[in-house]
């Protein structure tokens, strides 16, 4: 076989490979909800005024609400959210409110049928694969990676806005991920949903190619390619001669 035009394949992963059943369109919406499980189920005694409080702090750390490409630990937003709650620290760890807040939101990841099969058709190929993923903010990434495992097999690297510090269209990700396969921009091309994605690839200097699943005119955001599922990608890839 010829020699393929790239060498290494970066996914993004939300709305691309997988989604979460039920999602809302806006984090914010999830907020008071899951601080007030928080508050039942750890039995804090919040009052009203400490929850609106918590909620407005994370609504200020929301980079939807208020753009920020400079990505920061759920640690330091939870630290941040809780610190007028007045709870015992020493009974009561921090990484037990973050994981009861997600544990609240109960969200079903869905692997699209069509993942995996392409992912296995690019690997087929020798390809490197990557992941480059902005985790939701405050979701520690631990946490991020587990909704996603069964996907961590077919890639040989996961990067996302938390190993790498900065949040898309910052480019910060695919720089990190052309030093580890040692690769150049020319060598690369990133499949994402949305704007952001195709800037990161355009700040890059790689392939940018747009996966839009929708049943809608497809958008003009300056994409290289545009592709309506994963198996399309990997055609697209394969052909690359």
């Amino acid at each position: 076989m010829a020699e393929m035009k790239y060498k290494v394949v970066v996914f993004d992963l939300g709305e691309t490979l997988m989604e979460y059943k039920g999602m809302h369109l806006s984090w914010d919406g999830y907020y008071q909800p899951a601080f007030e499980y928080v508050n039942q189920k750890l039995g804090l005694n919040l009052s009203d005024q400490q929850i609106q409080t918590s909620v407005q702090i994370l609504r200020n750390y929301n980079p939807r609400i208020k753009m920020r490409e400079k990505e920061i630990p759920a640690q330091k937003i939870f630290t941040d959210a809780v610190a007028a709650w007045n709870y015992d620290a020493a009974s009561i760890s921090l990484e037990t409110i973050i994981y009861t807040f997600f544990e609240s939101l109960k969200f079903e990841p869905v692997i699209y049928e069509d993942s995996i099969p392409a992912l296995k058709k690019i690997r087929a190929a020798n390809l490197q694969t990557a992941i480059m993923t902005d985790v939701a903010s405050a979701m520690p990434d631990s946490l991020h990676k587990a909704y996603v495992e069964p996907l961590l097999p077919y890639f040989d690297l996961y990067v996302s806005s938390v190993t790498c510090g900065w949040r898309k269209p910052n480019p910060k990700g695919l720089a990190d991920i052309a030093a580890f396969f040692n690769s150049t921009p020319a060598q690369m091309i990133m499949i994402g949903d949305n704007q952001r994605d195709i800037q990161a690839a355009k700040n890059f200097g790689c392939t940018s190619v747009l996966m839009f699943r929708k049943n809608a005119p497809t958008p003009a955001l300056g994409q290289n390619f545009t592709v309506h599922s994963a198996l399309e990608a990997a055609e697209l890839i394969y052909n690359s001669i």
